[in-house]
């Protein structure tokens, strides 16, 4: 069922949106706990960030409830994006919110960064089917950033160990990438 377009809108998220970012990473952490899953924990100051930079999206309801949301972050000189952090409050949940925020990212991504490779790590099945209805394709993870920041981020998630005693070349996510040189149209 698609979300209706009277009680969810999905945009671009503005400074009037930092009051969600609490709730933001609050669901964010719960709902990595509930799958048994790793993530990369975020401060509401990080979220509140993306959201004044215009690299953010959110979903929000009619009546001003918080009901989803992503955000980008630049590597490398602006050669990758990443498509990070995607969540859906529990009530909203299989209606369809995930896709339409997805969409809106990657299409933020895309039209912000036109020539940079967009690349999501994921240990979500849902998300692996987004990712490939918009063109992203499995990668290795040589494929990725090499920026030691980026891996800096790994370090909340509960499978770090792993990725550093993999060097930092897998771990149980599974990285999907976009590369623009390489795209077929998916209209």
């Amino acid at each position: 069922m698609e979300p209706d377009s009277y009680e969810v809108i999905v945009r671009i998220a503005n400074s009037n949106d930092a009051q969600y970012a609490l709730a933001i990473i609050h669901e964010m952490e719960s709902s990595a706990k509930i799958r048994g899953t790793g993530i990369s924990k975020r401060t509401t100051e990080y979220i509140q960030e993306k959201m004044l930079q215009g690299n953010a999206v959110i979903a929000v309801a009619a009546n001003g409830e918080w009901v989803g949301f992503s955000y980008l972050e630049i590597w490398s000189n602006g050669a990758f994006v990443s498509n990070s952090g995607l969540i859906v409050s529990p009530a909203w949940r299989e209606k369809g919110v995930a896709s339409f925020i997805k969409e809106k990212i990657f299409n933020l991504s895309r039209h912000k960064f036109p020539q940079a490779k967009i690349f999501s790590i994921t240990t979500g099945m849902a998300i692996m089917k987004l990712n490939s209805r918009l063109g992203f394709e499995p990668v290795i993870y040589e494929e990725l950033p090499h920026d030691e920041e980026f891996w800096q981020g790994c370090k909340s998630c509960v499978n770090y160990g792993i990725l550093q005693s993999k060097g930092c070349k897998n771990c149980l996510c599974t990285a999907m990438l976009f590369d623009p040189n390489m795209a077929v149209s998916h209209g």
